[in-house]
Parts: structure tokens; C-alpha cells; sequence
């Protein structure tokens, strides 16, 4: 039974690298129902989440979940154990807490930027997590970790991409905005940066072309005057011998 999950999730996690850019160290949300499933499942995250995933993983969550998991009192004392031991993300609820899953939803906005894994017991945020192409989604089920299958919405976002010019305006806006997002294609921005580096001063072939024509009009006329002067001591050579000639 092991090895298929591994097989499972080893073929689940080509799918998010493949169309999604997921990379390792995987980055794993939070929430207070997963801490708690795993404490009662005796389930050591650090040990298992990593050999399930066969990656290194790191284990986040956000201040909104653990100041829910505060005000839940004791009985989520060890779930809020468990989450205080996690990397603690920011998130822009810093002067007014909100819910755990709302939080957490507004962390995988845009497109999961980031690239987190959601890792909830909570069926209401997993349906909200399916609508957000592009996250893959882990819980517990038997005592054991479970990554799920890519969502019917990621799966119709990636043949979108695939489609091209068959997917509607409205469909194709969205997704070029997500492959921004993602650093998978160049804004308009970029692109203009780019064509006003590539504008330059004069053109300097023409400046050398012109500086070969005031080289060639200075031998010219240097090569006249000489072949003037020369002539003329020609000439001043002949004249005496002939008067000799003359005399004699």
C-alpha cells in the first residue's frame, strides 16, 4: 500500500513541476485541523513528509493560524505545539488577525506565486484551495499522508495553456496574467526596456567612412605638389646643359 501512494505522489509532483514550476524544497502550509490530525495520528511530519514526498520540505504556516489556534484554548494546545515549530510566514494580516483559512487563501492568491503545498483537514478550505490552479493539496486520511490528485480546475488551466489561440479571451487573459505571475512570460514592460537598450548613438560606420575620404584627399594633394616640384627641377636641369651645347 505504501509504495503505490509513493507512486501516486511521485507522479502527482512531475505534474506540478512539469506545468506549475514546483521545486524543492517544497514549502508546506499549515493549518490547525492538519496539526491536529497528525497528533492524533502520532505522525511525525519532520520524518514523514519528506520520505512520502522523496524531498526536502519545509513546514510553514502564518500568524492569523496561530493566533486561532490561541484562541481555541486547550483543546488545540498540542496542535498550536506543533504549528509554533513550523517557519512562520508573513502574511498582510499583521494589525487586524483573520481566520486561519482565509489567510491561508490569501497566501496561494495570483496564481500561487510561491509555490506552497496546503496541507488541511478542513473540507471547506480544501474546495476553495481545488478552484486556485496550481496547488497541490495534502492531508491525512487513516493515519497516514495523502497528497491528492491535481484538481479538475488545474487540470482544464494546463490544457488552456496547451490550447493556445483555441481558448477564449477571457480564459486567455487570465492565464497570461498567471504565467506572469509565475516569471513564464515577459510583460510588455520588459519587452520596451529591452528595445530602448538596444538604441544607440550614430551609426559608426559612417563616421569611419568619412574619415577615409579626408585621408584620401590629403595624399592627393601632398602627391601633386610633389610631382609639381619635381618637374620643375627637371626642368631647371635641362636648361643649363643646353646652353653648353650651344657655346660649344
Amino acid at each position: 500500500m505504501k509504495i503505490t501512494r509513493q507512486k501516486h505522489a511521485k507522479k502527482h509532483l512531475s505534474f506540478f513541476r512539469n506545468n506549475f514550476g514546483v521545486r524543492e524544497p517544497y514549502q508546506i502550509l499549515l493549518d490547525g485541523t492538519f496539526c491536529q490530525a497528525a497528533l492524533r495520528g502520532r505522525i511525525q511530519l519532520r520524518e514523514q513528509l519528506p520520505r512520502y514526498l522523496m524531498a526536502e520540505t519545509q513546514l510553514c504556516t502564518t500568524r492569523c493560524v496561530l493566533k486561532e489556534l490561541e484562541t481555541l484554548g486547550k483543546d488545540l494546545y498540542g496542535a498550536k505545539l506543533i504549528a509554533q515549530k513550523c517557519q512562520v510566514r508573513h502574511c498582510p494580516h499583521f494589525k487586524t488577525p483573520v481566520s486561519g483559512s482565509e489567510c491561508l487563501l490569501s497566501m496561494i492568491e495570483g496564481g500561487n506565486p510561491h509555490h506552497y503545498f496546503m496541507a488541511t483537514q478542513d473540507q471547506n478550505l480544501s474546495v476553495k484551495v481545488k478552484k486556485q490552479p496550481g496547488v497541490p493539496l495534502l492531508f491525512i486520511i487513516q493515519n497516514t499522508i495523502v497528497l491528492d490528485k491535481p484538481s479538475a480546475k488545474t487540470i482544464a488551466f494546463v490544457k488552456a495553456v496547451e490550447a493556445g489561440q483555441l481558448v477564449s479571451g477571457h480564459e486567455k487573459q487570465s492565464i497570461r496574467q498567471l504565467k506572469e505571475e509565475q516569471g513564464l512570460v515577459k510583460t510588455p514592460d520588459q519587452k520596451r526596456r529591452k528595445k530602448r537598450k538596444r538604441i544607440s548613438g550614430p551609426n559608426p560606420l559612417s563616421c569611419l567612412k568619412k574619415k577615409k575620404k579626408t585621408q584620401d584627399a590629403k595624399p592627393s594633394s601632398a602627391s601633386r605638389k610633389k610631382r609639381k616640384r619635381i618637374r620643375n627641377r627637371s626642368a631647371s636641369k635641362t636648361v643649363p646643359s643646353e646652353k653648353v651645347n650651344a657655346e660649344g
